[in-house]
Protein backbone atom coordinates (compact mmCIF):
# COMPACT_ATOMS: atom_id res chain seq x y z
CA UNK A 1 0.00 0.00 0.00
CA UNK A 2 2.87 2.38 0.74
CA UNK A 3 4.23 1.88 -2.78
CA UNK A 4 0.88 2.99 -4.18
CA UNK A 5 0.77 6.04 -1.89
CA UNK A 6 4.30 7.02 -2.85
CA UNK A 7 3.46 6.63 -6.53
CA UNK A 8 0.28 8.67 -6.09
CA UNK A 9 2.21 11.49 -4.44
CA UNK A 10 4.85 11.48 -7.17
CA UNK A 11 2.22 11.48 -9.93
CA UNK A 12 0.25 14.26 -8.21
CA UNK A 13 3.34 16.42 -7.74
CA UNK A 14 4.34 15.93 -11.37
CA UNK A 15 0.83 16.70 -12.63
CA UNK A 16 0.74 19.89 -10.57
CA UNK A 17 4.13 20.91 -11.98
CA UNK A 18 2.91 20.39 -15.55
CA UNK A 19 -0.31 22.33 -14.86
CA UNK A 20 1.68 25.22 -13.39
CA UNK A 21 4.11 25.24 -16.32
CA UNK A 22 1.29 25.27 -18.88
CA UNK A 23 -0.50 28.05 -17.02
CA UNK A 24 2.78 30.02 -16.89
CA UNK A 25 2.94 29.79 -20.68
CA UNK A 26 -0.36 31.63 -20.74
CA UNK A 27 -2.35 28.61 -21.85
CA UNK A 28 -5.97 28.60 -20.69
CA UNK A 29 -7.34 26.12 -18.18
CA UNK A 30 -9.07 24.17 -20.95
CA UNK A 31 -5.56 23.10 -22.05
CA UNK A 32 -4.08 22.11 -18.69
CA UNK A 33 -7.28 21.23 -16.85
CA UNK A 34 -7.26 17.70 -18.23
CA UNK A 35 -3.81 16.88 -16.82
CA UNK A 36 -4.32 14.07 -14.29
CA UNK A 37 -2.11 12.01 -12.01
CA UNK A 38 -2.44 8.27 -12.55
CA UNK A 39 -1.00 5.28 -10.71
CA UNK A 40 -0.86 1.68 -11.88
CA UNK A 41 -1.90 -1.18 -9.61
CA UNK A 42 1.77 -1.80 -8.91
CA UNK A 43 2.28 1.83 -7.83
CA UNK A 44 4.06 3.22 -10.90
CA UNK A 45 3.34 6.95 -11.27
CA UNK A 46 2.18 8.45 -14.57
CA UNK A 47 0.71 11.76 -15.71
CA UNK A 48 -2.07 11.73 -18.28
CA UNK A 49 -1.70 14.84 -20.41
CA UNK A 50 -4.82 14.37 -22.51
CA UNK A 51 -5.52 15.88 -25.89
CA UNK A 52 -4.64 19.50 -26.69
CA UNK A 53 -5.27 21.71 -29.70
CA UNK A 54 -2.49 21.95 -32.24
CA UNK A 55 -1.70 25.60 -31.48
CA UNK A 56 -1.29 24.80 -27.77
CA UNK A 57 0.98 21.85 -28.60
CA UNK A 58 3.07 24.12 -30.83
CA UNK A 59 3.48 26.65 -27.99
CA UNK A 60 4.46 23.89 -25.58
CA UNK A 61 6.98 22.49 -28.06
CA UNK A 62 8.48 25.93 -28.68
CA UNK A 63 8.90 26.54 -24.94
CA UNK A 64 10.63 23.19 -24.56
CA UNK A 65 12.86 23.71 -27.60
CA UNK A 66 13.89 27.21 -26.64
CA UNK A 67 14.52 26.21 -23.03
CA UNK A 68 12.61 29.19 -21.73
CA UNK A 69 12.99 28.01 -18.17
CA UNK A 70 12.39 31.56 -16.96
CA UNK A 71 8.79 31.15 -18.12
CA UNK A 72 8.34 27.90 -16.24
CA UNK A 73 7.99 27.74 -12.47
Amino acid sequence: MQTYRDGRKEATDAAEAIRAALAALGLPERVWGSVRPMVTHSGKPYVHLGMVRAEAAARIAEAIRSGRSSELP
